[in-house]
């Protein structure tokens, strides 16, 4: 069972830091592989070709929408680490994007390779980031905020709105190939082995944290009475 975190908020954000890092890595791996992006970056990158601005920007402006759209139907906002989730994300991608020894390799080995690298890495940094509980990202945010005003089960709303996302990407150009259907079959199966990990991990962080600042107590509280 996972545990509930209140408090330690330094520690927990910088785990959820470091998981947008990673996470983000592993998604312009899969872009930069050029075999099929994630049903939601094939939008983003329609977006892109179609109107300009970055691929990072449109992630941004994107979750913008969402969270707007999740709030009006949950009505209440988001906790803090969606709209960090959205602003991160977007910012992290171009920036990864930047990077020139990031390449498109020119076998197609080295595409799938770079491509299954970007998804393991893509589902560690969800579950460090997830761990940390300091909120969902905007796009899970409406999955749960449909789920919960219709009693639908998650994975059908999911599977619809990447579906949503992948048609509307692919109509403004977004690049759809088979990499995009072997990400959204194997992000949930890489998921259930990563979230448990990344649990225990942060459980082990948070724990030795919260040990540390008490022994810290301790020593301040004798000093004081000596």
């Amino acid at each position: 069972m996972r545990k509930k975190y209140k408090g330690q908020l330094v520690p927990r954000f910088m785990i959820f830091l470091l998981g947008l890092l990673v996470m983000t890595f592993g998604v312009v791996l899969i872009i930069i592989a050029n075999i099929g992006p994630s049903s939601w970056d094939v939008l983003h990158i329609g977006l892109y070709y179609r109107f300009g601005l970055t691929i990072g920007t449109w992630s941004i402006l994107v979750g913008v929408a969402i969270v707007i759209l999740s709030a009006i139907l949950l009505k209440s906002f988001p906790p803090i680490g969606t709209f960090l989730n959205m602003l991160l994300v977007g910012i992290f991608i171009d920036m990864f994007l930047l990077l020139p020894f990031l390449q498109t390799p020119e076998s197609y080995i080295g595409k799938i390779v770079m491509f299954l690298c970007g998804l393991i890495i893509n589902g560690y940094g969800m579950g460090l980031y997830i761990s940390a509980q300091l909120g969902a990202g905007p796009r899970d945010s409406l999955m749960l905020a449909i789920t919960s005003i219709t009693n639908w089960k998650v994975g059908p709303v999911r599977t619809t709105l990447e579906i949503v996302a992948v048609l509307i990407g692919w109509q403004l150009g977004g690049p759809l190939f088979w990499g995009t259907i072997v990400y959204s079959v194997l992000i949930g199966v890489t998921a259930s082995f990563t979230l448990p990990q990344c649990q225990k991990l942060t459980d082990f962080i948070l724990s030795k944290w919260h040990s540390h600042k008490q022994s810290q107590q301790i020593i301040e509280e004798y000093n004081r009475g000596v």
